[in-house]
């Protein structure tokens, strides 16, 4: 009798230090965590900045078991950008993946969870970005043409192919130019923070230009609307 109580207590005992040892986040449960990553590239020279967003097929995804201070395992995302962490236990759980920046630094891309016993949780999708115009400032605008000949009104529409300027505020000289694109569209990318100026320039009815001038002050990592609500407009001689 003594000897199968002392069993007993030894299986009491076993098994109070497995379940003490399944008490927090990690494997061995029967929790999932799921989710998609979607990748935004955003190409550079692209005057209307529309950014492609696809299925990150092979990315990393990391997830961290309660708060420790390292993750815990990773998985790679299928062709359709999903990933999935199996046998987990209840607890919280932080998911993340990487951006890249237009330096190459990396941004971690961070979703919290809370997975209950037996739950299949599904994770907000993780949005990564890429490219040489992610993580850069960005000035742009539009421009609207009034088109003459010889003084005689032709109509009027986007500026397309009208040039700009990007000049520092107070100096002389431009750093940077580029053409309006189809829909009036035109940006400066990758804008160190400071104040500049933005010009084009304007026609009379004898042909001779001058400049329409606006000025922008550029934090880090901004993209900035030129004119809200309004555009330039000239009158441009063909």
């Amino acid at each position: 009798m003594k000897r199968i109580v002392f069993v007993f207590l030894v299986l009491v005992m076993a098994l109070g230090v497995y379940t003490s040892c399944n008490s927090h986040e990690g494997e061995g449960g029967t929790g999932t965590i799921r989710g998609y990553v979607k990748l935004v590239h955003h190409p550079d020279d692209d005057y209307q900045l529309i950014a492609d967003t696809i299925d990150a097929a092979k990315t990393d995804v990391f997830i961290v078991y309660g708060d420790e201070e390292f993750h815990g395992d990773d998985v790679e995302t299928n062709p359709d950008g999903l990933y999935q962490f199996e046998y987990l236990t209840p607890g919280e759980y932080t998911v993340f993946a990487y951006s890249t920046l237009a330096t190459g630094e990396r941004v971690a891309v961070v979703e919290k969870v809370k997975l209950e016993r037996g739950q299949v949780v599904q994770v907000p999708t993780i949005y990564i970005h890429d490219g040489k115009a992610y993580g850069t400032s960005i000035v742009k605008g539009k421009v609207w043409g009034v088109y003459f000949h010889n003084s005689e009104y032709r109509g009027e529409g986007w500026a397309y192919e009208h040039r700009v300027y990007l000049r520092k505020l107070n100096e002389a000289y431009h750093l940077d130019d580029v053409r309006v694109g189809l829909n009036g569209v035109f940006a400066f990318q990758k804008v160190l923070p400071g104040a500049y100026e933005v010009i084009t320039y304007t026609q009379d009815a004898n042909e001779v230009p001058s400049p329409v001038i606006d000025t922008v002050t550029v934090g880090a990592d901004e993209v900035l609307e030129m004119v809200p609500d309004t555009t330039f407009t000239v009158r441009i001689q063909v």
